[in-house]
């Protein structure tokens, strides 16, 4: 699989991109500081974070007993990346149909 498949895969799940949120401001975090607030078990926490490992969204590293998770964030500029274009060509769009509007109201 490739990996924007690998990264699409993993981000379709709501529970993955929370914690994706979660991860998204630049702290390590603890499984325990993932888990917190999730309507869930730890070890379901657990597969979630090694599903977005697998798929190179987050990097596991020890730091004495713990284990602190933090995002990687390559895949995801990768699929931005691939967007662009397609943003590019509806703010476009969306610009014609305003000029469009404004000048028949």
């Amino acid at each position: 699989m490739g990996v924007m498949s690998a990264t699409f895969d993993a981000v379709a799940d709501p529970t993955r991109r929370r914690l994706l949120d979660r991860l998204r401001g630049g702290d390590s975090l603890s499984l325990g500081q993932l888990a917190d607030g999730l309507p869930m078990t730890r070890q379901a926490v657990t597969k979630h974070l090694d599903a977005l490992r697998d798929a190179g969204l987050v990097r596991i590293e020890r730091s004495g007993r713990e284990r602190l998770h933090s995002l990687e964030d390559a895949p995801l500029r990768e699929i931005a990346d691939w967007l662009a274009p397609y943003a590019a060509a509806w703010d476009a769009r969306l610009d014609r149909l305003r000029e469009h509007l404004e000048e028949n109201p």
